[in-house]
């Protein structure tokens, strides 16, 4: 089957999961956003070498960066390399970025990167607007995860 002109196929290839942002956070909405980087970057990138385990975005001005994500430095860069944790731009639609800078000032809210993908070769973040949980959340979550598993494993045995 042949496909039509202009249409484009959706490769996805996931880079990095900030799995400890989904322990940490309630995730109320999810928002995917591009991500500026340098060709040393990008090389590191599509070889796998992300850490977003401490990764935060925040609004300066009318931009919103990406902060604290570990891209490691590509080797055969040689002295043209980059900075590892430098701060990233992060690329939205005007409007989408509005909206979001007043949903980060409301109380108790804050942009985490939930995860780093390459899609149509372009390196994209879902960014998660997010509310911390606290300590007896996380066992809350965690009971109701094992009780559904225990079900669902029942259920599987009939």
């Amino acid at each position: 089957m042949s496909q039509t002109r202009g249409a484009k196929t959706s490769e996805v290839k996931v880079i990095a999961v900030n799995r400890k942002a989904l322990h940490d956070y309630d995730v109320l909405e999810r928002v995917e956003a591009g991500l500026v980087l340098t060709g040393s970057e990008i090389k590191s990138v599509r070889a796998g070498r992300a850490n977003m385990s401490d990764a935060y975005a925040r609004p300066q001005g009318r931009e919103l960066w990406l902060l604290g994500a570990h891209i490691a430095q590509y080797a055969q860069a040689s002295h043209y390399n980059h900075e590892p944790t430098r701060p990233r731009k992060l690329l939205l639609h005007k409007e989408q970025l509005a909206r979001l800078i007043q949903t980060v000032q409301q109380k108790g809210l804050t942009l985490i990167p939930l995860r780093l993908y390459i899609r149509n070769h372009v390196a994209k973040v879902d960014l998660g607007v997010c509310r911390g949980r606290r300590e007896y959340d996380k066992r809350r979550v965690i009971a109701e995860r094992t009780t559904e598993r225990e079900i669902q494993r029942a259920l599987r045995q009939r």
